[in-house]
């Protein structure tokens, strides 16, 4: 095993946020799903990322419940289940303490949110010597406001402002951003696809 699937921040402290409503991709747990079953079929190790912000009194406050995966996810007995606080999976977890112990070089990363803590997850795992695989589809986003926007929009003033940068670009301009620099980029159907010639 020199391979690991990291499975970031698909959890439920998003779709507790009124912003779920405009997320890329609602079913992204479908996706993550198909790639678990790859990765456990491979005999990849997966390893499941939590974002945690103790005290916070929010959505990822874990006292208040919502730290925790999606519930259409399933977590299998032995994969590890780390709490970070920073966005990436590394600073402030053991995680590559834990793959150096098992001699894991290569890395799939999906999840949430495609340009915070995946692309930035993606971008360490990368400059600390990792061969990373950014899993573009099985990712997901939402829109981002205009940094002269004012704070606390609603979900309805962040979509009617032309300024706002939908998630379909955000997507994009991390692929491009990625591709051929930190990661190689792949979608779900083409991980399935090249598992099924190797079988």
């Amino acid at each position: 095993m020199t391979r690991a699937l990291i499975v970031i921040d698909v959890q439920e402290s998003f779709r507790a946020r009124p912003l779920w409503a405009t997320i890329s991709d609602p079913k992204i747990a479908d996706r993550v799903d198909r790639l678990v079953r790859l990765a456990r079929e491979a005999g990849d190790l997966v390893v499941w990322v939590l974002h945690s912000e103790p005290g916070s009194g929010d959505v990822f406050d874990p006292a208040l419940g919502h730290v925790r995966l999606l519930e259409e996810l399933h977590r299998a007995e032995g994969e590890p289940l780390l709490h970070k606080t920073s966005h990436n999976a590394f600073t402030t977890t053991n995680l590559q303490q834990l793959l150096t112990a098992r001699g894991i070089r290569e890395l799939t990363v999906c999840g949430i949110r495609t340009e915070q803590c995946v692309e930035t997850t993606t971008r360490v795992a990368s400059d600390l010597g990792y061969e990373v695989t950014f899993v573009v589809d099985a990712t997901a986003t939402n829109p981002v406001a205009h940094r002269d926007a004012p704070a606390g929009l609603s979900v309805a003033e962040l979509l009617a402002d032309p300024r706002t940068l939908s998630a379909e670009e955000i997507i994009r301009r991390t692929e491009y951003a990625l591709a051929g620099r930190f990661a190689t980029i792949a979608t779900v159907g083409e991980l399935e696809a090249a598992a099924d010639r190797r079988a």
